[in-house]
């Protein structure tokens, strides 16, 4: 038997534990399609704002959008479009 307080369950979706007649339901694949959707959208904010602002304004924010901003839209954007191969490729190197 498993005991629910020390419970992690892996990368099935819906997920399910119970705790005290509880039921919680863990993220399913989409709530992570929602979650990855909108860290893509806020993190394009501020670089639709680099492009569109003042050139005296773009040294200000180059370093942020360089290095923080356009690596996590890649990443997210990349995730969304080819994470399902990602994710098989580890699963095979694990097993």
């Amino acid at each position: 038997m498993i005991d629910c307080e020390q419970y992690i369950p892996g990368l099935a979706s819906g997920a399910q534990v119970r705790k005290g007649g509880e039921k919680w339901t863990l993220k399913n694949n989409a709530t992570k399609r929602s979650i990855l959707r909108w860290i893509h959208i806020v993190f394009s904010i501020p670089i639709l704002g680099y492009i569109y602002s003042p050139f005296e304004e773009i040294p200000k924010y180059a370093h942020a959008t360089r290095f923080v901003f356009v690596p996590v839209l890649l990443l997210s954007g990349f995730w969304m479009w080819n994470g399902h191969v990602l994710r098989r490729l580890l699963s095979k190197r694990s097993a």
